[in-house]
């Protein structure tokens, strides 16, 4: 919108700009009007939530409903794309298997302001990802722009911001994801490994290392053995995106561990690792 355009100037033009003045004041106050009573609310919702289910499934049908073809849609990463780009990505995406997270999408704090066919709702995204039984969740704060054609609600613009997580929460996290992996470790179970670490993970053991597929094949095959003591104790630091997790455990056989985990797609994965015994 271009906005009201000022400059004007002369006496004999003081009548026309109290009048635009009192014209803009009243289309203000009917567009107050419109934003607060929302009529198509409830259908806004439902399209939003009904979206939200879908992208939980990567349906492109889902998609395809929910954007406009002129979409305008900025991510969080600060990367713009439009529909084309979110369709050609949502029908590449390979066939799921069992030991992927799995992310459910949900929107809170919905707000909804609607001009005639045009509306505004901004919400808060819930992500929540159970990576192999271990719950994370994330949040962004998103808007986008809606606009009524042919009776049909559609978005043509989209902004996405994630919100920072606190330190307490990050280490809460990380906490729960470093008892998760070693937990997997000493029940030598690959699946939920799989989940848990990155497909570049390296684990480097007295001098020696290994790529996840050599740790995961030779855990499975009985070959790889790996005992934490419960006594074990660790510290967690965050870095934003990245958390570094040290720990030592006691005699008889006393070793140390650093796992290094880093947050993307909205939950934490382990990177690296690197044992002394």
């Amino acid at each position: 919108m271009d906005g009201v355009r000022s400059g004007v100037s002369g006496i004999g033009e003081i009548t026309m700009k109290t009048f635009t003045s009192s014209a803009l004041l009243i289309l203000l106050l009917a567009s107050g009007v419109f934003a607060q009573t929302a009529p198509d609310a409830a259908e806004l919702t439902k399209l939003l939530n009904d979206f939200l289910a879908g992208a939980s499934r990567n349906d492109p049908a889902a998609h395809d409903r929910f954007w406009a073809e002129d979409l305008i849609y900025t991510r969080s990463a600060g990367r713009r794309v439009n529909k084309a780009d979110i369709m050609r990505d949502v029908r590449s995406a390979p066939a799921p298997k069992p030991s992927d997270p799995k992310m459910v999408f949900t929107a809170e704090d919905i707000q909804i302001q609607q001009y005639a066919d045009t509306a505004i709702v901004a919400f808060r995204l819930v992500s929540t990802t159970d990576t192999a039984g271990t719950k994370q969740v994330s949040n962004n704060l998103n808007s986008g722009t809606f606009v009524k054609r042919d009776g049909k609600w559609q978005v043509v613009s989209w902004q996405s911001t994630r919100m920072s997580r606190s330190e307490d929460e990050g280490k809460r996290e990380v906490t729960d994801i470093d008892a998760a992996f070693h937990q997997a470790i000493v029940a030598a179970d690959v699946n939920k490994l799989t989940a848990l670490t990155d497909a570049n993970f390296i684990w480097t053991q007295n001098r020696k290392q290994m790529s996840r597929q050599q740790f995961l094949d030779d855990l499975g095959a009985g070959r790889l053995k790996y005992v934490r003591p419960e006594a074990a104790k660790s510290s967690v630091s965050v870095y934003g995106d990245t958390a570094v997790v040290r720990g030592e455990w006691p005699e008889p056989k006393a070793g140390r561990y650093t796992l290094t985990f880093i947050h993307q797609g909205g939950f934490w994965k382990a990177v690296a690792m690197h044992t002394s015994q």
